[in-house]
Protein backbone atom coordinates (compact mmCIF):
# COMPACT_ATOMS: atom_id res chain seq x y z
CA UNK A 1 0.00 0.00 0.00
CA UNK A 2 1.19 3.27 -1.04
CA UNK A 3 0.54 7.02 0.11
CA UNK A 4 -0.55 9.30 -2.50
CA UNK A 5 -0.39 13.15 -2.18
CA UNK A 6 -4.26 13.16 -2.16
CA UNK A 7 -4.67 11.17 0.64
CA UNK A 8 -1.46 12.92 2.87
CA UNK A 9 -3.16 16.00 2.70
CA UNK A 10 -6.58 14.25 3.37
CA UNK A 11 -4.53 12.82 6.50
CA UNK A 12 -3.39 16.56 7.68
CA UNK A 13 -7.33 17.54 7.88
CA UNK A 14 -8.06 14.05 9.51
CA UNK A 15 -6.12 11.55 10.09
CA UNK A 16 -8.81 8.60 10.39
CA UNK A 17 -10.72 10.33 7.53
CA UNK A 18 -7.66 8.99 5.24
CA UNK A 19 -7.26 6.02 7.39
CA UNK A 20 -11.57 4.83 6.59
CA UNK A 21 -10.91 6.32 2.77
CA UNK A 22 -7.75 3.69 2.38
CA UNK A 23 -9.22 1.04 4.33
CA UNK A 24 -12.86 1.00 4.34
CA UNK A 25 -13.97 2.67 0.80
CA UNK A 26 -17.23 1.52 0.72
CA UNK A 27 -17.23 3.26 4.35
CA UNK A 28 -15.71 6.49 3.18
CA UNK A 29 -17.95 6.55 -0.58
CA UNK A 30 -21.01 5.81 1.52
CA UNK A 31 -21.05 9.69 2.17
CA UNK A 32 -22.27 11.17 -1.49
CA UNK A 33 -20.72 14.70 -2.37
CA UNK A 34 -22.51 17.69 -2.19
CA UNK A 35 -23.87 19.34 -5.29
CA UNK A 36 -21.21 21.84 -4.31
CA UNK A 37 -18.36 19.63 -4.10
CA UNK A 38 -19.19 18.00 -7.13
CA UNK A 39 -18.77 21.14 -8.76
CA UNK A 40 -15.48 21.93 -7.23
CA UNK A 41 -14.24 18.58 -8.94
CA UNK A 42 -15.81 19.46 -12.98
CA UNK A 43 -14.40 22.90 -12.27
CA UNK A 44 -11.07 21.95 -10.85
CA UNK A 45 -10.60 19.67 -13.94
CA UNK A 46 -11.69 22.22 -16.39
CA UNK A 47 -9.24 24.98 -15.45
CA UNK A 48 -6.41 21.75 -15.37
CA UNK A 49 -7.09 20.86 -19.21
CA UNK A 50 -7.24 24.56 -20.11
CA UNK A 51 -3.88 25.28 -18.77
CA UNK A 52 -2.13 22.51 -20.40
CA UNK A 53 -2.55 25.28 -23.33
CA UNK A 54 0.07 27.50 -21.44
CA UNK A 55 2.65 24.87 -22.28
CA UNK A 56 1.56 23.90 -25.77
CA UNK A 57 2.34 20.21 -27.40
CA UNK A 58 2.88 18.36 -24.18
CA UNK A 59 2.35 14.76 -24.00
CA UNK A 60 -0.66 13.86 -21.86
CA UNK A 61 0.00 10.71 -19.74
CA UNK A 62 -3.50 9.01 -19.67
CA UNK A 63 -4.92 6.11 -17.57
CA UNK A 64 -4.40 6.84 -13.57
CA UNK A 65 -0.41 6.35 -12.46
CA UNK A 66 0.65 4.77 -15.43
CA UNK A 67 4.67 4.86 -13.96
CA UNK A 68 5.88 3.06 -17.11
CA UNK A 69 4.82 5.60 -19.62
CA UNK A 70 5.98 8.56 -17.49
CA UNK A 71 9.56 6.95 -16.91
CA UNK A 72 10.33 6.58 -20.46
CA UNK A 73 8.90 10.21 -21.36
CA UNK A 74 11.47 11.60 -18.38
CA UNK A 75 14.48 9.25 -20.28
CA UNK A 76 13.67 10.85 -23.41
CA UNK A 77 13.57 14.21 -21.61
CA UNK A 78 10.06 14.76 -22.96
CA UNK A 79 10.04 18.66 -23.27
CA UNK A 80 6.15 18.93 -21.45
CA UNK A 81 4.34 16.10 -20.07
CA UNK A 82 0.73 16.71 -18.86
CA UNK A 83 -0.21 14.06 -15.40
CA UNK A 84 3.05 12.45 -15.21
CA UNK A 85 3.22 9.50 -12.45
CA UNK A 86 5.95 8.56 -10.26
CA UNK A 87 6.43 6.56 -7.40
CA UNK A 88 8.84 5.39 -4.51
CA UNK A 89 8.84 2.24 -2.31
CA UNK A 90 6.10 4.01 -0.37
CA UNK A 91 4.45 7.29 -2.29
CA UNK A 92 3.17 7.92 -5.49
CA UNK A 93 2.30 10.80 -7.11
CA UNK A 94 0.57 12.48 -10.46
CA UNK A 95 1.52 15.99 -11.57
CA UNK A 96 -0.07 18.30 -13.37
CA UNK A 97 2.82 19.41 -15.79
CA UNK A 98 6.70 18.73 -15.96
CA UNK A 99 8.28 21.48 -18.28
CA UNK A 100 11.95 20.80 -19.01
CA UNK A 101 14.17 23.67 -18.81
CA UNK A 102 17.11 23.27 -21.40
CA UNK A 103 18.95 26.36 -19.11
CA UNK A 104 18.97 24.33 -15.88
CA UNK A 105 18.61 20.31 -17.29
CA UNK A 106 16.15 20.32 -14.82
CA UNK A 107 12.15 19.24 -14.70
CA UNK A 108 10.31 22.79 -13.42
CA UNK A 109 7.24 21.87 -11.78
CA UNK A 110 4.05 23.20 -12.31
CA UNK A 111 1.13 22.72 -10.31
CA UNK A 112 -2.17 23.78 -11.22
CA UNK A 113 -4.99 25.20 -9.29
CA UNK A 114 -8.98 26.34 -10.07
CA UNK A 115 -8.55 29.33 -7.08
CA UNK A 116 -7.89 32.92 -7.27
CA UNK A 117 -6.29 34.48 -4.36
CA UNK A 118 -8.83 35.74 -2.29
CA UNK A 119 -8.69 37.95 0.33
CA UNK A 120 -5.60 38.12 2.35
CA UNK A 121 -6.45 35.47 4.93
CA UNK A 122 -7.58 32.98 2.65
CA UNK A 123 -4.87 33.44 0.55
CA UNK A 124 -2.77 32.75 3.51
CA UNK A 125 -4.27 29.66 4.61
CA UNK A 126 -4.41 28.38 0.63
CA UNK A 127 -0.87 29.33 0.09
CA UNK A 128 0.48 26.86 3.10
CA UNK A 129 -2.01 24.19 1.68
CA UNK A 130 -0.13 24.37 -1.84
CA UNK A 131 3.23 24.54 0.00
CA UNK A 132 2.47 21.23 1.41
CA UNK A 133 1.09 20.02 -1.39
CA UNK A 134 4.06 20.86 -3.82
CA UNK A 135 6.62 20.01 -1.50
CA UNK A 136 4.83 16.44 -1.33
CA UNK A 137 5.75 16.33 -4.87
CA UNK A 138 8.97 17.52 -4.62
CA UNK A 139 9.91 14.91 -2.32
CA UNK A 140 8.88 12.21 -4.16
CA UNK A 141 10.27 13.27 -7.74
CA UNK A 142 13.90 13.19 -5.90
CA UNK A 143 13.47 10.15 -4.44
CA UNK A 144 12.29 8.89 -7.64
CA UNK A 145 15.40 10.34 -9.87
CA UNK A 146 13.57 13.15 -11.68
CA UNK A 147 16.08 16.72 -11.82
CA UNK A 148 14.11 18.80 -10.21
CA UNK A 149 14.41 22.77 -11.06
CA UNK A 150 11.59 25.48 -9.91
CA UNK A 151 7.95 24.78 -8.14
CA UNK A 152 5.70 26.75 -9.64
CA UNK A 153 1.52 27.08 -8.48
CA UNK A 154 -0.28 27.86 -11.68
CA UNK A 155 -3.77 29.55 -10.49
CA UNK A 156 -6.25 32.25 -11.82
CA UNK A 157 -6.00 35.80 -12.00
CA UNK A 158 -8.62 37.56 -10.00
CA UNK A 159 -8.01 40.75 -12.20
CA UNK A 160 -8.42 39.48 -15.36
CA UNK A 161 -11.12 40.74 -17.47
CA UNK A 162 -12.18 38.81 -20.55
CA UNK A 163 -12.13 41.12 -23.75
CA UNK A 164 -12.89 38.86 -26.63
CA UNK A 165 -10.65 35.40 -27.02
CA UNK A 166 -9.14 34.39 -23.65
CA UNK A 167 -5.80 35.47 -22.97
CA UNK A 168 -4.27 32.28 -21.27
CA UNK A 169 -1.10 34.28 -20.16
CA UNK A 170 -3.51 36.76 -18.78
CA UNK A 171 -5.99 34.53 -17.34
CA UNK A 172 -3.49 32.11 -15.24
CA UNK A 173 -0.78 33.54 -12.50
CA UNK A 174 2.80 31.56 -12.44
CA UNK A 175 3.99 32.01 -9.12
CA UNK A 176 7.26 30.53 -7.28
CA UNK A 177 6.70 28.61 -4.59
CA UNK A 178 10.46 27.19 -4.81
CA UNK A 179 11.58 29.10 -1.66
CA UNK A 180 8.19 27.99 -0.03
CA UNK A 181 8.73 24.25 -0.54
CA UNK A 182 12.34 24.28 0.25
CA UNK A 183 12.13 25.78 3.56
CA UNK A 184 9.11 23.10 4.16
CA UNK A 185 11.19 20.35 3.12
CA UNK A 186 12.23 18.80 6.32
CA UNK A 187 8.67 19.23 8.08
CA UNK A 188 6.72 17.91 5.64
CA UNK A 189 9.16 14.70 5.21
CA UNK A 190 8.73 13.76 8.68
CA UNK A 191 5.12 14.18 8.37
CA UNK A 192 4.97 12.06 5.89
CA UNK A 193 6.88 9.02 7.74
CA UNK A 194 4.18 9.71 10.44
CA UNK A 195 1.04 9.76 8.07
CA UNK A 196 2.48 6.77 5.90
CA UNK A 197 2.91 4.75 9.40
CA UNK A 198 -0.48 6.12 10.55
CA UNK A 199 -2.32 5.41 7.29
CA UNK A 200 -0.71 2.22 6.46
CA UNK A 201 -1.57 0.23 9.79
CA UNK A 202 -4.15 -2.28 9.46
CA UNK A 203 -5.53 -2.20 12.74
CA UNK A 204 -8.48 0.99 12.34
CA UNK A 205 -7.55 3.71 14.72
CA UNK A 206 -9.47 4.18 18.07
CA UNK A 207 -11.62 7.02 19.18
CA UNK A 208 -13.02 9.85 17.91
CA UNK A 209 -11.41 11.48 14.96
CA UNK A 210 -9.50 15.24 15.30
CA UNK A 211 -12.50 16.90 14.01
CA UNK A 212 -14.42 16.24 17.31
CA UNK A 213 -12.96 19.30 17.94
CA UNK A 214 -13.85 21.36 15.40
CA UNK A 215 -17.50 23.28 14.30
CA UNK A 216 -19.91 21.26 11.94
CA UNK A 217 -19.13 23.17 8.82
CA UNK A 218 -15.46 21.85 9.37
CA UNK A 219 -15.85 17.94 9.45
CA UNK A 220 -14.63 15.56 8.11
CA UNK A 221 -16.81 13.20 5.13
CA UNK A 222 -16.69 10.11 7.08
CA UNK A 223 -17.20 12.27 10.93
CA UNK A 224 -20.78 10.22 11.61
CA UNK A 225 -19.17 6.96 11.31
CA UNK A 226 -15.79 7.68 13.59
CA UNK A 227 -17.79 9.83 15.95
CA UNK A 228 -21.35 7.81 16.32
CA UNK A 229 -21.14 8.95 20.34
CA UNK A 230 -22.09 12.51 18.53
CA UNK A 231 -25.88 13.46 18.15
CA UNK A 232 -27.59 14.76 15.49
CA UNK A 233 -27.92 17.99 16.83
CA UNK A 234 -24.57 18.74 19.05
CA UNK A 235 -22.56 21.03 20.58
CA UNK A 236 -20.49 21.16 17.19
CA UNK A 237 -23.75 23.03 16.10
CA UNK A 238 -23.49 25.91 18.52
CA UNK A 239 -23.40 29.27 16.18
CA UNK A 240 -20.08 29.94 15.19
CA UNK A 241 -18.46 27.57 17.85
CA UNK A 242 -15.73 26.89 15.45
CA UNK A 243 -14.73 30.07 15.98
CA UNK A 244 -14.20 29.37 19.69
CA UNK A 245 -11.89 26.56 19.75
CA UNK A 246 -11.42 26.69 23.56
CA UNK A 247 -14.59 26.23 24.52
CA UNK A 248 -15.77 23.59 22.11
CA UNK A 249 -12.60 21.57 23.55
CA UNK A 250 -13.50 22.50 27.14
CA UNK A 251 -17.34 20.98 26.31
CA UNK A 252 -16.10 17.71 24.38
CA UNK A 253 -13.20 16.99 27.27
CA UNK A 254 -15.97 17.45 29.84
CA UNK A 255 -18.03 14.55 27.81
CA UNK A 256 -20.53 17.34 26.75
CA UNK A 257 -21.65 16.40 23.22
CA UNK A 258 -25.22 16.99 23.04
CA UNK A 259 -26.75 20.67 22.95
CA UNK A 260 -28.99 19.96 25.43
CA UNK A 261 -26.38 19.39 28.31
CA UNK A 262 -24.51 22.55 28.06
CA UNK A 263 -24.10 24.36 31.04
CA UNK A 264 -25.76 27.58 31.62
CA UNK A 265 -22.81 29.59 33.52
CA UNK A 266 -21.12 28.85 29.87
CA UNK A 267 -19.74 31.84 28.60
CA UNK A 268 -21.59 32.33 24.89
CA UNK A 269 -22.61 34.98 22.96
CA UNK A 270 -26.31 36.33 23.35
CA UNK A 271 -27.00 34.55 19.90
CA UNK A 272 -25.39 31.67 21.20
CA UNK A 273 -26.98 31.44 24.41
CA UNK A 274 -30.46 32.07 22.81
CA UNK A 275 -29.91 28.88 20.39
CA UNK A 276 -29.42 26.65 23.69
CA UNK A 277 -32.12 27.92 25.44
CA UNK A 278 -34.42 27.55 22.52
CA UNK A 279 -33.17 24.33 22.19
CA UNK A 280 -33.35 23.47 25.91
CA UNK A 281 -37.28 24.96 26.27
CA UNK A 282 -38.71 23.87 23.48
CA UNK A 283 -39.84 26.99 23.25
CA UNK A 284 -39.81 30.27 20.28
CA UNK A 285 -38.11 34.02 21.66
CA UNK A 286 -39.67 36.57 20.34
CA UNK A 287 -38.99 40.19 20.22
CA UNK A 288 -42.28 41.81 18.84
CA UNK A 289 -40.99 45.24 19.18
CA UNK A 290 -38.17 44.79 17.46
CA UNK A 291 -39.71 42.62 14.46
CA UNK A 292 -42.71 45.72 14.41
CA UNK A 293 -39.97 48.19 14.34
CA UNK A 294 -38.57 46.57 11.28
CA UNK A 295 -41.38 46.05 9.34
CA UNK A 296 -42.44 49.43 9.74
CA UNK A 297 -39.36 50.52 7.79
CA UNK A 298 -40.45 48.42 4.29
CA UNK A 299 -42.81 50.76 1.68
CA UNK A 300 -45.34 50.12 -0.62
CA UNK A 301 -45.21 48.16 -3.22
CA UNK A 302 -42.86 45.36 -1.35
CA UNK A 303 -41.22 43.24 -4.04
CA UNK A 304 -39.76 40.20 -3.07
CA UNK A 305 -37.17 39.22 -4.90
CA UNK A 306 -34.43 36.22 -6.06
CA UNK A 307 -31.70 35.68 -7.97
CA UNK A 308 -30.20 32.61 -9.58
CA UNK A 309 -26.70 32.02 -10.77
CA UNK A 310 -23.81 30.58 -11.73
CA UNK A 311 -20.19 31.38 -10.39
CA UNK A 312 -18.03 30.75 -13.59
CA UNK A 313 -14.53 30.38 -12.92
CA UNK A 314 -12.77 30.56 -16.45
CA UNK A 315 -14.82 33.81 -17.66
CA UNK A 316 -17.13 32.46 -20.15
CA UNK A 317 -18.33 36.33 -21.61
CA UNK A 318 -16.58 40.11 -22.12
CA UNK A 319 -16.64 41.70 -19.20
CA UNK A 320 -16.03 39.05 -16.24
CA UNK A 321 -13.55 37.87 -13.90
CA UNK A 322 -12.85 34.28 -12.80
CA UNK A 323 -15.57 33.31 -10.82
CA UNK A 324 -17.70 36.00 -11.33
CA UNK A 325 -21.44 35.41 -10.62
CA UNK A 326 -23.61 34.97 -14.10
CA UNK A 327 -27.06 35.91 -12.56
CA UNK A 328 -29.27 34.31 -15.16
CA UNK A 329 -32.59 34.18 -13.21
CA UNK A 330 -34.69 35.85 -10.91
CA UNK A 331 -38.60 35.56 -9.34
CA UNK A 332 -40.41 38.43 -7.58
CA UNK A 333 -43.22 38.55 -6.00
CA UNK A 334 -44.94 42.36 -5.37
CA UNK A 335 -47.54 43.28 -2.96
CA UNK A 336 -49.07 46.18 -3.82
CA UNK A 337 -50.51 47.73 -0.81
CA UNK A 338 -51.27 45.49 2.43
CA UNK A 339 -53.16 42.59 2.15
CA UNK A 340 -53.43 43.44 -1.75
CA UNK A 341 -53.29 40.98 -4.62
CA UNK A 342 -49.94 38.98 -4.83
CA UNK A 343 -48.39 39.47 -8.00
CA UNK A 344 -46.04 37.04 -9.50
CA UNK A 345 -43.05 37.71 -11.96
CA UNK A 346 -40.15 35.63 -13.84
CA UNK A 347 -36.91 35.92 -15.71
CA UNK A 348 -34.78 32.88 -16.82
CA UNK A 349 -31.87 33.38 -19.91
CA UNK A 350 -30.87 29.70 -21.29
CA UNK A 351 -29.06 31.04 -24.52
CA UNK A 352 -25.48 30.82 -24.91
CA UNK A 353 -24.98 34.60 -24.86
CA UNK A 354 -23.93 36.96 -22.13
CA UNK A 355 -27.45 37.49 -20.01
CA UNK A 356 -26.29 40.88 -19.00
CA UNK A 357 -28.45 43.18 -20.88
CA UNK A 358 -31.29 41.14 -21.58
CA UNK A 359 -31.13 40.48 -17.44
CA UNK A 360 -31.07 44.20 -16.74
CA UNK A 361 -33.91 44.96 -19.26
CA UNK A 362 -35.68 42.01 -17.62
CA UNK A 363 -35.32 43.87 -14.19
CA UNK A 364 -36.59 47.45 -15.71
CA UNK A 365 -39.38 45.70 -17.01
CA UNK A 366 -40.74 43.75 -14.24
CA UNK A 367 -39.34 45.27 -10.92
CA UNK A 368 -41.84 48.35 -8.90
CA UNK A 369 -39.72 51.80 -9.76
CA UNK A 370 -40.24 52.36 -5.75
CA UNK A 371 -40.76 50.65 -2.93
CA UNK A 372 -39.11 48.38 -1.12
CA UNK A 373 -37.07 45.42 -2.68
CA UNK A 374 -36.83 42.82 0.13
CA UNK A 375 -34.45 39.79 0.07
CA UNK A 376 -32.67 37.45 2.35
CA UNK A 377 -29.05 37.76 2.78
CA UNK A 378 -29.56 40.99 0.85
CA UNK A 379 -25.50 41.12 0.24
CA UNK A 380 -25.33 38.71 -2.21
CA UNK A 381 -28.45 40.50 -4.62
CA UNK A 382 -26.54 43.84 -4.24
CA UNK A 383 -23.11 41.96 -5.23
CA UNK A 384 -24.70 40.98 -8.55
CA UNK A 385 -26.48 44.83 -9.15
CA UNK A 386 -23.09 45.98 -8.48
CA UNK A 387 -21.20 43.52 -10.82
CA UNK A 388 -23.58 44.62 -13.42
CA UNK A 389 -23.27 47.87 -12.94
CA UNK A 390 -19.72 47.95 -13.11
CA UNK A 391 -19.76 45.90 -16.71
CA UNK A 392 -22.66 48.20 -17.71
CA UNK A 393 -22.39 51.22 -16.80
CA UNK A 394 -24.77 53.16 -18.49
CA UNK A 395 -27.17 51.30 -16.22
CA UNK A 396 -24.87 51.96 -12.99
CA UNK A 397 -27.65 54.68 -11.82
CA UNK A 398 -30.96 52.07 -12.18
CA UNK A 399 -29.14 49.04 -10.32
CA UNK A 400 -27.48 51.99 -7.57
CA UNK A 401 -31.23 52.79 -7.41
CA UNK A 402 -32.48 48.91 -6.42
CA UNK A 403 -29.62 48.49 -3.83
CA UNK A 404 -30.74 51.76 -2.40
CA UNK A 405 -34.20 50.23 -1.64
CA UNK A 406 -32.74 46.79 -0.82
CA UNK A 407 -33.86 45.33 2.27
CA UNK A 408 -32.85 42.21 4.62
CA UNK A 409 -35.49 39.63 5.77
CA UNK A 410 -32.76 37.64 7.43
CA UNK A 411 -31.74 40.91 9.39
CA UNK A 412 -34.78 39.66 12.23
CA UNK A 413 -33.61 36.34 12.82
CA UNK A 414 -29.62 37.85 12.66
CA UNK A 415 -31.06 40.32 15.10
CA UNK A 416 -32.66 37.59 17.21
CA UNK A 417 -35.50 39.09 16.94
CA UNK A 418 -37.27 35.53 16.74
CA UNK A 419 -35.55 32.57 17.50
CA UNK A 420 -36.94 29.26 17.23
CA UNK A 421 -35.48 25.59 18.69
CA UNK A 422 -35.99 24.26 14.71
CA UNK A 423 -33.69 26.90 13.32
CA UNK A 424 -30.34 24.83 15.22
CA UNK A 425 -28.56 28.34 15.48
CA UNK A 426 -28.98 29.05 11.67
CA UNK A 427 -30.54 31.78 9.78
CA UNK A 428 -30.76 30.32 6.42
CA UNK A 429 -34.39 30.33 4.85
CA UNK A 430 -33.82 26.55 4.42
CA UNK A 431 -34.12 26.15 8.34
CA UNK A 432 -37.22 29.29 8.62
CA UNK A 433 -39.25 28.25 5.94
CA UNK A 434 -39.78 25.15 7.72
CA UNK A 435 -40.12 26.56 11.12
CA UNK A 436 -42.27 29.04 10.78
CA UNK A 437 -44.50 27.98 7.37
CA UNK A 438 -44.42 24.26 7.71
CA UNK A 439 -47.04 23.79 4.42
CA UNK A 440 -44.65 24.88 2.41
CA UNK A 441 -41.23 22.64 1.45
CA UNK A 442 -38.75 22.41 -1.30
CA UNK A 443 -38.57 18.83 -0.81
CA UNK A 444 -41.16 18.42 -3.21
CA UNK A 445 -39.34 19.94 -5.84
CA UNK A 446 -36.58 18.79 -8.67
CA UNK A 447 -34.23 21.46 -7.63
CA UNK A 448 -33.90 21.74 -3.74
CA UNK A 449 -30.96 24.19 -3.45
CA UNK A 450 -29.07 26.61 -4.98
CA UNK A 451 -25.76 24.38 -5.99
CA UNK A 452 -28.24 22.40 -7.44
CA UNK A 453 -30.31 25.47 -9.17
CA UNK A 454 -26.46 26.80 -10.71
CA UNK A 455 -25.50 23.61 -11.48
CA UNK A 456 -28.51 22.30 -13.97
CA UNK A 457 -28.36 26.12 -15.71
CA UNK A 458 -24.84 25.74 -16.57
CA UNK A 459 -25.69 21.82 -17.90
CA UNK A 460 -28.77 23.64 -20.23
CA UNK A 461 -26.68 26.22 -21.71
CA UNK A 462 -23.86 23.76 -22.58
CA UNK A 463 -26.04 21.49 -24.10
CA UNK A 464 -25.64 19.29 -21.17
CA UNK A 465 -29.63 17.96 -21.97
CA UNK A 466 -31.84 16.36 -24.74
CA UNK A 467 -34.23 19.51 -25.98
CA UNK A 468 -37.26 17.80 -24.26
CA UNK A 469 -34.91 17.66 -21.05
CA UNK A 470 -34.10 21.39 -21.10
CA UNK A 471 -37.59 22.13 -20.93
CA UNK A 472 -37.86 20.24 -18.13
CA UNK A 473 -35.18 21.90 -16.40
CA UNK A 474 -36.19 25.39 -17.17
CA UNK A 475 -39.72 24.73 -15.42
CA UNK A 476 -37.68 22.74 -12.59
CA UNK A 477 -35.69 26.38 -12.03
CA UNK A 478 -38.29 28.56 -12.57
CA UNK A 479 -40.51 26.32 -9.58
CA UNK A 480 -37.69 26.62 -7.33
CA UNK A 481 -36.83 30.33 -7.75
CA UNK A 482 -40.75 31.09 -6.92
CA UNK A 483 -40.77 29.00 -4.06
CA UNK A 484 -37.51 31.17 -2.64
CA UNK A 485 -39.69 34.53 -3.07
CA UNK A 486 -42.80 33.12 -1.99
CA UNK A 487 -41.40 31.83 1.16
CA UNK A 488 -40.11 35.21 1.66
CA UNK A 489 -43.72 36.52 1.16
CA UNK A 490 -45.32 33.78 3.81
CA UNK A 491 -42.53 34.34 6.50
CA UNK A 492 -43.37 37.95 5.73
CA UNK A 493 -46.77 37.52 6.47
CA UNK A 494 -46.36 34.99 9.78
CA UNK A 495 -44.17 38.09 11.13
CA UNK A 496 -46.94 40.50 9.92
CA UNK A 497 -49.55 38.83 11.54
CA UNK A 498 -47.54 38.17 14.64
CA UNK A 499 -47.34 41.83 15.92
CA UNK A 500 -50.41 43.10 14.63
Amino acid sequence: MKLSKTNYLIYRECGKNAWVKMHKPDVYYSYPLTEFEEGIIETGNEVDILARDLFKEGVLVEGRYDFALTKELIEKKTPVIYQPAFETDKYQIASDILVWNEKTEKYDVYEVKASNSGDDKKKKSKNELYTFDLAFQYIVLKNAGVPVGQLYLVRLNPEYVRRGDLDLHQLFTKEDFTDRVLETEELVKNEMHVAYDFLTQEKEPSGNCSCITKGRNSHCTTFPYSNPDVPQYSVHDISRIGLSKRKLEELVDSGILNILDVPDDLKLSDAQKNQIISAKTGKTMVDESGIKEFLDQLQYPLAFFDYETYACAIPRYDGYSPYNQIPFQFSVHILKEPNGELIHKEFIYTEKENPDDTMIKALQELLPGNGSIVSWHKSFEMGRNDDLAKRNPEHKKFLNNLNDRMVDLEDIFKAQFYVHPDFKGKTSIKYALPALVPELSYKDLEIRNGGNASNTWNQIVTDGYSKEDTEKQKKNLLEYCKLDTFAMVKIFEHLRDLVK
